[in-house]
């Protein structure tokens, strides 16, 4: 069992979209059955909150269902449980690893540095792109999934 958390700062646009969208690619794939995926916040701010609405109505443009994801905030307990930890912006990585430790490093990266083009991927809450985030976070999940089958096929 492959276990993927992402990390966003409200666990209610970014970190859900990619949840999700990550969900959808694995079933497409047939891989589904290897893995748990999941998603929080670096913030409780907003926890117990659904998914933004302009998030969710991305994600329902693509065919993808999120009801019932409700916003919750990182815990240390999820620094062990997770063999990756994949976040939209550099600074959630340093506020994962102050959460985790040092000793969880290889575990937490920026979910864009598995593409050829690392950025922090844009709080849509702030651009109110949604369609940029989408794009952005498929093509972040995509390229990870990618250099995770690439990692298990030479094993």
């Amino acid at each position: 069992m492959i276990r993927v958390l992402f990390v966003c700062l409200g666990n209610i646009c970014r970190s859900p979209m990619a949840e999700f969208i990550m969900k959808k690619e694995i079933e497409e794939r047939g891989i589904a059955a290897s893995f748990e995926v999941a998603s929080a916040g670096t913030s409780d701010e907003e926890e117990g909150n659904p998914v933004y609405p302009p998030a969710r109505a991305e994600l329902s443009r693509r065919g993808i269902d999120c009801s019932g994801k409700r916003a919750r905030k990182i815990a240390r307990a999820d620094c062990a449980h997770f063999d990756y930890i994949l976040c939209m912006e550099d600074w959630h990585v340093r506020s994962v690893l102050r959460l985790c430790g040092e000793k969880e490093k290889e575990k937490v990266h920026r979910l864009s540095d598995y593409t050829d083009r690392p950025h922090d991927i844009a709080d849509p809450w702030y651009t109110r792109d949604f369609a940029a985030a989408y794009g952005d976070i498929r093509a972040g999940v995509a390229a990870f999934l990618d250099n995770l089958q690439e990692k298990t096929s030479h094993t």
